[in-house]
């Protein structure tokens, strides 16, 4: 009988698996240092086309590219302390297989990322402009609080050896209360914010109502960051791109909100250099809680709720995903209570994933759609 080898079918496989050797993959590394050069030359010009390149501290490029530096390199002391405190991550058993291999990763890389990127926001603001405004205070306790709630969670997820932290009720009321008390808090500091902007000259007058819209935005976001951090890079490299917008956008009426803005993004990123696939690290409830608690405050200080909806599409997407997988099974439950699913698995990256595609093809594709909807909100911006 001849060899595998000799067999027609057999040289095929063969000269398949060299082809598919000879090929170079795209590479998590390679996607990290691609949306690094991307978003560090849109700083850039940006920056020379609004003349911001000769006051280096209060630009979007400076405080994008040190915040990103200064956290790469303390990741590399924070990743391991992370091992050595056993803060491994507990993989879902529901979820994507492949997955599974990703057990023992440490989790919790939010506690080392989202301080460095908040304290060197202060340090340019309070350098570059002598001190630092409100709305950057307010969304910096915003963005604390929403991190220490998500701390707790992951703690509490740690703790019990399980993937269950504190209860999603209790998250949700926090986040509700906490939204809810910084559009109060705010509202009273800026009134005009009871008037929402839009692109074109239009507006709404919803006076108290910016309360219970800001209580229900700072939940949304946060929990649609959550949702999103599912795959190596997914989310940092998401919220990198959104913040960067958010720092242009806020930047011509207050300097202190981009160059917060511009830290976080760039903590991001640096971030990213330890999370990219394969990740070596995870950002956890700690972070990802914090990067929408973040947007979510951008948006609402700056009265730039449009612009916040645009570039949270992809997380929108995603939380939606959710929903409409969970309702399709209710609605669809036969007489031995199973019913049919929408997605083979939500949230929807997964979807693509158990469809065949590899999980840097996922990520690039979706870090696109990101970049995509940045270009519109930076095109509408020059409308108002």
């Amino acid at each position: 009988m001849p060899e595998s080898g000799s067999h027609p079918k057999g040289k095929h496989l063969v000269l398949l698996s060299k082809v598919a050797a000879a090929t170079p993959r795209f590479s998590g590394k390679k996607l990290f240092h691609l949306l690094f050069i991307s978003l560090g030359c849109a700083a850039l010009i940006l920056d020379w086309s609004a003349q911001r390149l000769t006051t280096p501290w209060v630009s979007v490029l400076i405080p994008f590219g040190v915040s990103a530096l200064v956290v790469l390199a303390v990741g590399h002391q924070g990743v391991p302390l992370l091992r050595r405190l056993k803060a491994a991550q507990i993989i879902r058993e529901d979820g994507p297989q492949t997955h599974l291999k990703k057990a023992g990763t440490p989790t919790m890389g939010g506690v080392f990322f989202v301080p460095v990127a908040l304290g060197l926001g202060v340090l340019f603001a309070q350098v570059g402009l002598g001190q630092i405004s409100g709305a950057a205070i307010a969304t910096l306790l915003l963005t604390l609080i929403l991190g220490s709630v998500g701390w707790l969670d992951d703690w509490q997820v740690l703790r019990r050896q399980s993937n269950k932290g504190i209860s999603a009720r209790l998250r949700l009321g926090i986040e509700l209360a906490c939204g809810l008390g910084f559009g109060l808090w705010w509202l009273i500091q800026d009134p005009s914010l009871g008037t929402l902007q839009f692109p074109l000259g239009l507006s709404l007058s919803i006076g108290l109502g910016f309360c219970g819209l800001a209580a229900f935005v700072v939940a949304a976001e946060s929990n649609a960051v959550n949702l999103t951090d599912g795959m190596d890079g997914l989310a940092a490299g998401a919220c990198a791109i959104a913040l960067l917008s958010m720092a242009v956008i806020v930047a011509p009426q207050d300097p202190s909100l981009m160059v917060l803005a511009a830290c976080m993004s760039g903590g991001c990123m640096g971030f990213l250099g330890h999370n990219y696939n394969p990740a070596r690290v995870f950002m956890g409830d700690t972070g990802s809680l914090a990067l929408g608690g973040m947007l979510a405050a951008l948006g609402l200080v700056s009265n730039s709720l449009w612009a916040l909806l645009i570039l949270s599409g992809l997380f929108l997407v995603e939380s939606l995903s959710v929903i409409a997988q969970v309702a399709y099974y209710k609605a669809t439950k036969g007489p031995d209570g199973i019913g049919k699913r929408l997605f083979k698995m939500s949230p929807l990256h997964n979807h693509f994933e158990l469809s065949g595609w590899p999980e840097v093809k996922v990520v690039g594709r979706f870090y696109a759609v990101v970049g995509i909807l940045a270009l519109v909100a930076l095109g509408l911006q020059q409308l108002l």
